[in-house]
């Protein structure tokens, strides 16, 4: 199924409305478990820079399983971009706003 190449007509089941529906249970069961466990250290990676603790290892194996990898991947993406604009505009975080780079060159005239 995954993986192969596309027959004009054929029926993926994988796209089938009860494997979506348990693709989305997954999913949703993966990232409660990213929220669940958000003051552990992230040690393993998924796609776009997704960073999760290994408390969630099993979650994210159920939900690579039931999800084609072009969903995970984009999903993961979703969820990092969210992140980042969820810290970006918390009022309580330090690294809140625009990125700063140090200038270390003063130019004078």
């Amino acid at each position: 199924m995954r993986g192969d190449p596309e027959i004009p007509g054929k029926i993926y089941p994988d796209v089938l409305s009860e494997a979506r529906k348990a693709c989305y249970t997954a999913r949703d069961a993966f990232y409660a478990c990213l929220e669940k466990e958000t003051g552990r250290k992230n040690t393993e990676s998924g796609y776009s820079g997704l960073l999760y603790p290994a408390e969630c290892a099993q979650s994210r194996a159920d939900y690579v399983k039931q999800c084609r990898p072009a969903w995970v991947k984009h999903f993961d993406k979703l969820a990092a971009t969210n992140k980042k604009v969820k810290r970006l505009l918390d009022d309580d975080d330090p690294r809140r706003g625009p990125i700063s780079l140090p200038q270390p060159f003063v130019f004078k005239p």
